[in-house]
């Protein structure tokens, strides 16, 4: 026997409207509604259950409710027709009743087909005494399943009969995603299995194009992904991926060496590093990264072009001296002037070898100028002060010197310290000595040449920095850590941050992030069409790397400028196709800039009151209720909310074998406390790893482990 549409309806209702505003609507339950399962739906489902939906017919279908909570009022009987008997007996009635958040509207797309589209917002709200309706198992799939693009799958939802959760990799990578969650509670697995569920769906869309797996249908997946683990978790996870590299501090034989030359830090960076002090030793350093960047002269074959950058500096600071007022202004400043010309005139020498008979007499006019401009100021009581007429005739000399030695205007133009242009430690310190003597700053520099010169001796450091500057190129660089075309099925990098160096470890962090980005930003500008390359960067434990800081803008520490280049990538990232990732237990000491441009959000069990009260602002009011359930998530289990679904989702993330997962299990302490698993102790292995000691030299030394009692 057929039943009607609105027969099926009725059987489906469980209860009426009792109160309606903008986001919250109030249930009574019938008394005949289910208490523990609901038979009436297609299969069996429990109800009613906290999260779950329920439906409420209007004009354009059915508004989607979201159960907020379920409570009991003891009320009057409720009066039921057919008992005419009833309510002779006043006596209190235990009436069920529970809240709804509106959240969408579900539209009828095919009656006979029973089939649904679900989008968010409400048009028309319902009237008081309207039917409530349990939603059927296709209406289930409608809400779960909605949205375009559903890529990939990242879980099942177990509120609604395990319907698929699939996500657009566009929105959830393209605007930013944050996965928050306590220690232990799936994030890595999460991070690592969004990575390893993206670039399988890739590959198998790839391959459909194409009826033989060819390498040109290859090149159609060209993905990147480029980790920062700073505790060395991701070495398993893809270790079966062919494309994934390691760059490590250490590295195996299966591993590559990490690189961050000095000569990539920018002069942010490098002020940060050596906490240069802004009046005199940041001025100092800036100058000086400008001028080895520019190149300074080893062999004796170019004795001409050092002379050359000589003068141009001289051309400069005399120019700046002068727009300052300096050389007439108030004391000291005519005096410091003097000085410093002073010193410029021990600097200049002239060279019969290298030098043409002009060329000499042009350094000799020079230091005529100036032996004159000096002699003028000596004396028992002299006068400091400079005419301009004196300033301009020793700029006219210094600039006849400099077209001489081959120089012209273009030199004067500023030269940009921070692009990557190779350098050594070494040159660098020559570089600082010769600025600080022209700029009369000597004294002051010696606490920032120590830092400096504490990094290039340092053998921890120095595996890192890459001092050579023949050992690492900007191309080869670019190719092997972002991916090149030759490599472009798949690409994950994984940089293990683990044994960096705490004194570099967030200017290593922050130099990798920012070469990544401005080089995306290099890739559009220079595409024929300005397209982006698509890129996503991981950050784990981000709360250390994107940590909120003091805004001081004199004196910018390492964590701040590492915080700043997150911050700039956030804003502006999405315009370059770089997407980021960050993963985090300690949402409340992020970064509210980086926090607010992540449009997606999977949140695992927080149970900390200040991060969960910031995750509360994450969502909108009427729909706070879900996230009541953070405290009690069991593992592998989420709150996916943000961009890339239409509504606020529980999830059950898709599992990943033991071999693909991070190496971030909990110790087993009473298997090994029991016996049940063994550890064996050589702290004679460790201890010459860690002193860098090799195992022939710990021979020839006749070193051997000690007893342990001894």
């Amino acid at each position: 026997m057929n039943i009607t549409p609105i027969e099926h309806l009725s059987s489906l209702q469980i209860g009426t409207v009792d109160f309606v505003s903008p986001d919250e609507i109030k249930v009574q339950l019938d008394t005949e509604a289910p208490e523990s399962i609901a038979l009436n739906t297609g299969l069996p489902r429990p109800f009613p259950r906290i999260n779950s939906y329920a439906l409420i017919h209007n004009e354009e279908g059915f508004i989607v409710g979201q159960i907020e909570w379920i409570t009991i009022e003891r009320s009057t009987y409720p009066k039921r027709q057919g008992f005419k008997d009833f309510g002779l007996i006043d006596l209190p009635f235990p009436l069920r009743k529970m809240s709804l958040n509106p959240i969408g509207t579900l539209t009828v797309e095919s009656i006979s087909e029973d089939n649904y589209i679900f989008h968010r917002g409400v048009n028309a709200f319902p009237s008081v005494g309207d039917a409530v309706l349990l939603p059927t198992q296709n209406q289930l799939k409608a809400i779960i399943e909605s949205g375009k693009n559903r890529r990939v799958k990242i879980g099942t939802s177990p509120l609604a009969e395990n319907a698929e959760v699939m996500i657009d990799p566009d929105k959830l990578f393209g605007r930013h995603l944050a996965v928050l969650g306590n220690t232990g509670s799936g994030k890595s697995c999460t991070v690592a299995g969004l990575i390893r569920w993206s670039l399988d769906q890739a590959k198998k869309e790839a391959n459909k194009k194409s009826h033989k797996n060819t390498e040109e249908n290859k090149k159609n997946q060209n993905a990147r992904f480029i980790i920062l683990d700073p505790n060395g978790e991701y070495h398993r996870a893809f270790q079966d991926h062919k494309n994934a590299r390691i760059f490590s501090v250490e590295a195996t034989e299966k591993e590559n060496q990490l690189n961050v030359p000095l000569w990539f830090w920018n002069s942010s960076e490098w002020c940060a590093f050596t906490q240069a002090s802004a009046k005199t030793q940041r001025p100092t350093l800036i100058n000086s990264l400008r001028s080895v960047r520019d190149g300074i002269p080893e062999s004796t074959e170019t004795k001409k072009t050092e002379i050359k950058h000589f003068l141009r500096t001289l051309i400069t600071t005399t120019q700046l001296e002068k727009k300052a007022g300096s050389p007439w202004g108030k004391f000291p400043g005519p005096k410091n002037f003097c000085e410093k010309i002073d010193k410029w005139n021990e600097s200049l020498v002239t060279v019969e070898d290298y030098f043409s008979d002009e060329e000499n007499n042009a350094i000799d006019l020079i230091k005529e100028e100036i032996t004159k401009l000096t002699k003028a100021r000596s004396g028992a009581y002299p006068n400091y002060n400079f005419s301009l007429l004196e300033i301009n005739s020793l700029i006219e000399t210094l600039v006849s010197a400099h077209h001489l030695f081959g120089g012209s205007e273009k030199d004067f133009l500023p030269i940009d310290a921070d692009v990557p242009l190779p350098f050594s430690g070494e040159e660098l310190i020559r570089s600082i000595d010769a600025n600080a003597d022209i700029l009369k700053t000597t004294e002051h520099i010696e606490t920032m040449l120590a830092r400096i010169k504490t990094l290039l001796s340092d053998t921890r450091m120095s595996k890192i920095i890459h001092d050579d500057t023949n050992s690492v190129s900007l191309t080869n660089w670019l190719a092997n850590y972002i991916g090149d075309t030759s490599k472009s099925d798949g690409t994950v990098s994984i940089i293990d941050l683990s044994l960096v160096p705490a004194d570099i470890i967030h200017i290593v962090t922050a130099v990798i992030s920012r070469m990544i980005f401005e080089s995306l930003q290099r890739y559009r500008k220079l595409h024929e069409e300005h397209k982006s390359l698509p890129t996503v960067l991981v950050m784990e434990e981000a709360h250390n790397f994107i940590k909120r800081y003091k805004d001081d803008s004199e004196n910018q520490t390492a964590s701040a400028i590492c915080c700043q280049v997150f911050e700039r990538i956030a804003r502006e990232g999405r315009k370059f196709g770089l997407g980021l990732v960050l993963s985090s237990q300690r949402p409340s000491e992020l970064s509210p800039t980086v926090l607010s441009q992540c449009n997606t959000f999977i949140l695992h069990r927080i149970s900390n009151d200040r991060d969960q009260e910031l995750v509360l602002k994450l969502v909108p009011d009427n729909l706070r209720g879900l996230l009541r359930d953070l405290p009690s998530l069991p593992s592998q289990n989420a709150i996916l909310l943000g961009w890339a679904v239409e509504l606020p989702l529980l999830v059950r993330m898709n599992s990943l074998p033991k071999d693909q997962q991070p190496q971030s299990e909990d110790p087993d302490f009473w298997d090994v406390w029991t016996g049940e698993q063994s550890r064996e102790v050589n702290w004679k292995e460790i201890a010459d790893d860690w002193q860098q000691i090799s195992k022939t030299s710990s021979e020839d030394m006749g070193l051997e482990q000690e007893p342990p009692n001894a």
